[in-house]
């Protein structure tokens, strides 16, 4: 048991009659709001994940308790250690909460200061060392506690890109599961040791090193810094649609992953956020606003992470986010998926005619899968089909798809007139590209950090800082070349203007123009599926496989003395 009877504490601290009726008052309100902030703490569970309004009330009582709760025992610290017994582990508890809190507020709202305040929780039980003496109970339970709040410390980190901090983090973690499973004898150090694998593996993940002088690794951010997306420059007639939603779905059978985040995932979350602010200039709580206050523009689009979900989870959190997108808003559909193939040969070619992606299947329908393999006249069950979306494209959407099938749609047809792009990765790579799909897949890599996805395809393992920025400045120039390419081309598809107005899309639509001319351009990428596709599809010769743009990949290989990687006049191999 974690905590006493108050007639236990009492008696405990000698006769119940000496006790001071103040200090009894304190340890009563202490109980009242250690048990209030649990009842609410499990109420989160029960809240539908889905949906934004919902929840906000709740956090914000929940939050409310949280935060008299902290102030009482710092204020009472001294009658609580007497009277109560209040240890250092219990505060640690308490901190950790309140870190959980606010990284779960983060998930909700995807506001990337709610991670600095977990951060800040989280470091502090660290430094006031209140999990210290949980070692010397013979409580495995109370070490379980210290060692979960270490995998939910490092999953902030990574979001952070502290990564310093992680390396730091594993190693402690280590030492804890040796110690932990040398002096109780537990069924769960497999899934322990799982945990630093996973770990030491994601930190790994990225193919290409930047250094400083010193040989320390430089940590680069991809979030959207303000010189990141390319301006729009005076007379460019886009569209005014905002990005306000997005969900990010992982099932792909054998990549890295920690927590319940893919590494194509985490890469593609971070492509949708800004750098995080100091929250403690924004406001004092989160929920918290004055009625009378407009709340402040959001940051970043809310975003739904999805790891494995069935077909059900993913269309009920599809048909929330479609049901809840603003006026004048888009909706981003991310797919890093194990591809599914058609399993009959069909005469027709509609939009449940070429597979899709896998989504993931409960195990209690086998007999419904025995059923289907034995007939090749119906369509894959657990796969999210091109046709399965259509009904959302009654809103604007941009949809994503990085698979081996991503091919399956390019298949779609513009039923309602609303504007509609999909981004489809290759569906293979060339054999002399060393296999990186477990760290993470390559195309995702380019629309996320497309100067080490274009230094991985040109065989650099690692670079100097100096070189690095240079490169992304040069970057930066390809960028505003690519954007002034897509607004002045005479025969490009309106909905590629249309979603140009959004910083983000923006960025991702200049990106995936850079990929798609790397490789086009790259000696060893000679095949069609080496490429990736769109639809509606680009004006080749205006974007991907335009000359002023090739000549700039060229110079980008020159600076790096890569050249000799890519084709020289590549218009003439058409």
């Amino acid at each position: 048991r974690t905590e006493f009877s108050l007639k236990e504490i009492m008696s405990s601290g000698g006769a119940e009659d000496d006790i001071p009726q103040a200090e009894r008052k304190t340890v009563t309100d202490f109980c009242y709001l250690l048990d209030k902030s649990k009842q609410l703490f499990n109420g989160l569970r029960d809240l539908p994940q889905y949906g934004q309004k919902q929840w906000q009330s709740y956090f914000g009582r929940t939050f409310d308790v949280y935060t008299k709760l902290w102030k009482f025992q710092q204020q009472h610290r001294q009658v609580l250690d007497n009277r109560y017994g209040l240890k250092r582990w219990q505060i640690g508890e308490i901190a950790s909460k309140i870190g959980q809190l606010y990284y779960h507020y983060y998930l909700r709202t995807s506001e990337t200061s709610y991670l600095n305040e977990a951060f800040s929780f989280y470091s502090a039980i660290r430094q006031r060392s209140y999990y210290s003496q949980v070692n010397k109970e013979d409580r495995p339970e109370l070490v379980v506690k210290k060692l979960r709040y270490y995998a939910r410390f490092i999953v902030v980190c990574l979001l952070l890109n502290k990564m310093d901090v992680v390396k730091d983090l594993v190693k402690e973690l280590s030492d804890e599961i040796e110690d932990y499973t040398h002096r109780f004898n537990t069924e769960d150090q497999v899934e322990w040791n799982l945990v630093l694998q996973e770990v030491a593996a994601f930190i790994e993940a990225d193919p290409v090193m930047v250094l400083n002088d010193d040989n320390t690794i430089v940590i680069t951010s991809n979030r959207l810094s303000e010189t990141g997306a390319p301006l729009l420059e005076q007379g460019m007639i886009v569209g005014q649609l905002a990005l306000a939603d997005a969900l990010i779905i992982g099932n792909c059978n054998n990549q890295v992953k920690f927590s319940e985040l893919t590494i194509d995932m985490f890469r593609m979350l971070q492509a949708l956020e800004r750098e995080p602010m100091n929250l403690a200039s924004q406001m004092n709580k989160p929920g918290m606003q004055e009625s009378t206050e407009k709340p402040a523009r959001r940051e970043n689009p809310h975003k739904y992470l999805l790891y494995k979900p069935t077909f059900s989870q993913l269309y009920t959190f599809l048909a929330a986010s479609f049901k809840e997108l603003p006026a004048n808003s888009v909706l981003l559909i991310y797919l890093s998926a194990t591809g599914v193939f058609p399993s009959g040969r069909s005469d027709s070619e509609g939009p449940y005619d070429f597979g899709g992606v896998l989504t993931n299947s409960n195990r209690d329908i086998i007999n419904g899968d025995a059923i289907h393999k034995r007939n090749q006249s119906y369509k894959e069950m657990h796969c999210l089909h091109p046709g399965d979306l259509y009904p959302f494209t009654r809103k604007p959407l941009f949809i994503i798809v990085d698979s081996s099938n991503s091919v399956a749609y390019k298949n779609f047809t513009n039923l309602f007139g609303q504007p509609l792009v999909c981004l489809l990765s290759p569906t293979a790579y060339p054999k002399a590209l060393q296999d990186q799909s477990q760290r993470g897949s390559l195309f995702t890599l380019f629309l996320n950090n497309p100067l080490m996805a274009f230094l991985f395809v040109s065989g650099l393992s690692s670079m100097r800082r100096g070189l690095w920025e240079k490169c992304q400045d040069y970057l930066r120039k390809i960028n505003r070349d690519i954007a002034q390419l897509l607004t002045h081309s005479r025969s490009i598809d309106q909905s590629f203007l249309q979603f140009f107005g959004d910083e983000f899309l923006r960025l991702l639509l200049t990106r995936f123009i850079f990929c798609s001319a790397t490789m086009r351009m790259h000696k060893i990428f000679r095949e069609t599926r080496n490429y990736p596709e769109s639809y509606p599809q680009l004006p080749r010769d205006e974007t991907v496989e335009n000359p002023h743009l090739q000549k700039h990949i060229l110079e980008l290989a020159s600076i790096l003395d890569v050249r000799n990687v890519f084709l020289e006049n590549t218009l003439d191999d058409y």
